[in-house]
């Protein structure tokens, strides 16, 4: 954001020992007297916010309203949305990675990303408690350090399958076949894990980074120049044409590549939240 005023927001690293649970942690707030709105990446991620101040809103692309009164999980983040800090308003949001969502709350929200209230996913009603203990902390680093204690009880470890998955760097090889081959299990097997504990299928994944390679590229030309060189940015991330680009960015954004060119100050990256 340009107006440091205007809306104080940032990310916290997490400590080594959470790496493989939290990619990282972001706090705003709104410190002036109107409501700051911006639209978040998708970025395949569960995200877990906590709202301490004025309500904050939701905006899906299908327009649907939801407030966020304390805590809400919601993803994985597979489509834009707007959300909107209401002045006053104070929000922490923690960004699970991978299959690190299941291994907390034993579940995925495998179809439509819903937001719930994370009580809704554990036994005890602990997140109400953990949300009234938060709040008394008037630290941001104090409240970051206090949930990731919370978390140590409940976080299982990754199983053989899920830690192959999610360091798999070969990207010109297909991870599913890999992994079967290695673990002596059929490909099927692997497809069910990848999707049961991720929340997503590779393929998803393969086009959602091909997406954010194109978004990437689109950044870096307008920076150099006025004019994009569509065709080569088609090239560079395997689209078959411009009109698949197109799609994917109505798909991911609810907007053209060219809209997006113009609103790009309004939108977060999936990896600044």
């Amino acid at each position: 954001m340009k107006n440091v005023e205007e809306n104080n927001n940032h990310r916290i690293a997490v400590p080594s020992a959470f790496e493989t649970v939290f990619s990282h942690f972001y706090f705003a707030e709104n410190k002036t007297n109107f409501p700051v709105t911006k639209t978040l990446l998708p970025s395949f991620q569960t995200i877990l916010v906590f709202n301490f101040g004025t309500k904050s809103t939701l905006k899906s692309n299908l327009n649907t309203i939801l407030e966020v009164e304390k805590c809400i999980v919601l993803g994985p983040i597979k489509q834009a949305f707007d959300y909107t800090l209401e002045p006053k308003s104070e929000i922490l949001v923690a960004n699970f990675k991978e299959d690190a969502f299941y291994r907390f709350f034993g579940n995925a929200l495998l179809t439509h990303s819903l937001p719930i209230h994370p009580d809704a996913l554990i036994p005890e009603n602990c997140f109400a408690t953990l949300w009234e203990e938060l709040k008394a902390i008037t630290n941001t680093k104090g409240r970051v350090d206090y949930i990731l204690e919370f978390c140590k009880p409940y976080l299982r470890e990754q199983n053989e399958i899920t830690t192959l998955l999610a360091n798999f760097k070969e990207g010109a090889l297909d991870p599913i076949k890999i992994i079967a081959s290695k673990m002596n299990q059929s490909e099927r097997n692997i497809q069910l894990n990848q999707k049961k504990f991720f929340g997503y299928t590779i393929k998803e994944i393969n086009r959602y980074e091909r997406f954010l390679k194109a978004v990437e590229l689109v950044q870096k030309s307008a920076v150099i120049s006025e004019k994009i060189d569509w065709i080569s940015i088609v090239d560079q991330c395997g689209y078959y044409d411009q009109s698949q680009l197109i799609h994917d960015f109505k798909y991911y954004m609810n907007i053209s590549p060219t809209k997006f060119l113009k609103f790009q100050n309004d939108i977060c990256g999936s990896k600044a939240m």
